[in-house]
């Protein structure tokens, strides 16, 4: 199991693809971008499931944490099972979030990898990409790496996907 941890617009989907792509073996992909999509319309502008603020700030309730034990616990299921998987997360608690995944696994291999990218190159990514609240890539850009322990960090400011999932690939036994 690969669990890649960054900021929105930090280059972690592109990572991902790559690593797909250069890893020998199959790999599943999961990332919360998805799991927030799967959640019913009426928890995504819910101070019980996920709120995001004009300024890109993003909190959660007790239903969003509810289902996303669900999703932690299925996806550990996966890997039990025999899947290898890539997981596309979002810190928004720092070492907290780490701690939820690490109960989770029980003890279960994995690599963590911190994706970095320069606040200010992340933010024009955001703008590029035109599916964000402005201001998210920003508060999220050093908070999701509190007091997180990593085996591996990759910085995308100016490297490109590819050669950050090569080196993630390298790391992978």
């Amino acid at each position: 199991m690969i669990i890649l941890n960054g900021g929105s617009s930090s280059g972690k989907s592109g990572i991902v693809r790559c690593l797909q792509a250069v890893l020998p073996d199959p790999w599943l992909a999961f990332g919360v971008d998805s799991f927030v999509d799967a959640m019913p319309a009426k928890m995504q502008a819910s101070d019980a499931g996920i709120e995001i603020a004009a300024d890109g700030r993003v909190s959660v309730g007790a239903d969003f944490r509810a289902l996303e034990a669900a999703w932690t616990e299925g996806i550990v299921a996966m890997v039990g099972a025999g899947a290898r998987v890539i997981v596309d997360d979002v810190f928004l608690g720092g070492a907290a979030s780490q701690q939820r995944w690490q109960k989770a696994l029980g003890g279960m291999a994995v690599l963590w990898v911190g994706v970095r990218c320069e606040s200010a190159v992340a933010a024009g990514r955001e703008v590029a990409r035109g599916d964000r609240v402005q201001g998210m890539a920003s508060s999220q850009a050093d908070v999701v790496h509190r007091g997180v322990i990593y085996d591996l960090e990759v910085d995308t400011t100016h490297t490109e996907s590819l050669v950050c999932a090569r080196t993630i690939a390298a790391h992978v036994s």
